[in-house]
């Protein structure tokens, strides 16, 4: 038996890994997992964490072969082990826990593996605190102490700034999102990330389709992550909404209308310049600028511009384009087998990934599809082609907005139509006998009434006299 666990503890010391070390980086506050080093199965094992710094060696855990473990409590660790397996985890780490890591592991009071872990500080920091406004400077440090390693700064778009560990430059809306310093020492990399706010109002689509069938939202928002406490500290100036026709031949500055400003004095309220019929949204506090309707309307096409000024020049603005779809019926007034043009239009040219699907009625000669052109030409309506036309507008999956015409057809010549013409004749004709009468009336009475002359002879003298 003996010899059996001295072949054991000869294999164990054989394949000890003593003398290892690594080093790892981490800042104040944050939590460090020291994994423990990969170890073949041996009998009457014990492993042992300690923390070693100025020369004294601190007992921080144990454990062994017959489950036994232990944390040993002492100030100002706070420790926790890592399951599975024999890993530490230090959280919150303080200055104080900068230092050298040592694990141990021992088969019959036999160090069969050493390693070490050295904990280097690193210092992040970002000035001026977030968040900034475009233009403002900014200051980014990753410092290491003791070491010496490879120090780069990756901007949120993963482009490499520089390799010296500090950044200064103007702020602008690129920079907003995670910086990460990369650490590279001995093909060793550690990563750690800052979160860098600049004040932007959030992203919005270009262009919006609305119709006279489908509400109307214009949007405009401050990111979710920046107050109005901050937007305040910043020294904003105004905050206003304007509108712009389109299509306009005037310039801008006299076609202009400003729609909205808002009173940044608490609470935050809008005012209104001018009455469109358009509304804020409710969400006013919570950074949202939007405007919107219920149903949108024809003049809703043009541009609407919304800004924030600040006292130091800056100005941020979003423009949005509106456009309204509609469907133009040619001929409007329809006979069954005349021919008619459809064509569903927003007025404005397409993103190459926008297109329409149509939706004629049940018994319409048009078969539906995914797809349709935006004109449509029926050489000869029919009954079938009457009533409900419903065109949709889609952005891949997403449908944009949607518009509606009823068409009516009359047959050829209907019942209704020889009633209408045969009425029509029959008035005809007795307005013309009416015109006769009242013209021989009218001669009749005129010939009655016309004064009488006669020639009289002596003993009158000549002349003509009346009888």
């Amino acid at each position: 038996m003996n010899l059996i666990q001295s072949i054991f503890v000869l294999i164990a010391v054989l394949m000890s890994k003593s003398g290892a070390e690594k080093v790892m980086y981490a800042q104040v506050g944050d939590t460090v997992t020291f994994r423990a080093p990969e170890r073949n199965p041996s009998p009457k094992y014990y492993i042992y964490w300690n923390f070693d710094a100025e020369g004294h060696s601190t007992p921080l855990a144990w454990l062994n072969y017959l489950g036994g473990k232990q944390i040993i409590p002492s100030e100002p660790w706070q420790i926790s082990w890592t399951l599975p397996g024999d890993s530490l985890t230090i959280t919150n780490i303080q200055e104080e826990n900068f230092g050298t890591f040592v694990f141990k592991l021992t088969v019959d009071d036999v160090v069969v593996i050493t390693t070490k872990y050295e904990l280097v500080k690193l210092s992040v920091s970002m000035t001026p605190d977030s968040p900034l406004l475009p233009g403002d400077i900014l200051s980014l440090a990753c410092i290491v102490s003791q070491k010496k390693p490879t120090i780069q700064w990756l901007n949120p778009r993963g482009a490499v700034k520089n390799n010296q560990g500090t950044i200064s430059t103007k702020a602008t809306n690129e920079d907003n999102g995670q910086w990460t310093c990369v650490v590279t020492d001995d093909k060793q990399t550690h990563n750690t990330s800052i979160n860098v706010k600049v004040v932007d109002l959030s992203p919005a689509p270009l262009r919006q389709y609305t119709s006279t069938y489908s509400p109307l939202t214009v949007l405009c928002s401050i990111p979710s992550d920046i107050s109005w406490k901050q937007i305040k500290e910043k020294d904003i100036q105004e905050v206003q909404w304007h509108f712009l026709p389109e299509p306009s031949s005037k310039p801008i500055s006299d076609d202009q209308q400003r729609l909205f400003s808002l009173s940044l004095e608490d609470p935050l309220t809008w005012k209104v310049d001018q009455n469109r019929g358009l509304i804020p949204v409710p969400d006013l506090a919570k950074g949202n600028l939007s405007l919107t309707r219920d149903q949108g309307k024809e003049d809703d096409r043009g541009s609407y511009m919304c800004t924030l000024k600040f006292k130091n020049g800056v100005t941020l603005k979003r423009t949005v384009h509106v456009e309204v779809l509609q469907i133009i019926s040619s001929p409007k007034e329809l006979i069954s087998g005349q021919r008619v043009n459809l064509s569903c239009t927003t007025s404005g040219p397409l993103p190459s990934d926008v297109h329409f699907k149509w939706f004629p009625p049940e018994k319409s000669s048009l078969q539906r599809s995914s797809h349709h052109p935006a004109h449509l030409t029926i050489p000869e309506v029919s009954a079938g082609d009457g009533g409900r036309w419903r065109c949709e507008l889609w952005q891949g999956d997403i449908l944009l907005t949607w518009a509606m015409t009823v068409l009516k057809i009359e047959p050829k010549l209907s019942v209704w139509m020889l009633v209408i013409i045969c009425s029509a004749a029959v008035i005809l004709i007795l307005l013309l006998i009416l015109t006769f009468i009242l013209c021989r009336r009218r001669q009749q009475r005129t010939r009655h009434l016309r004064p009488r002359l006669c020639r009289c002879k002596n003993p009158k003298p000549k002349g003509f006299y009346r009888t």
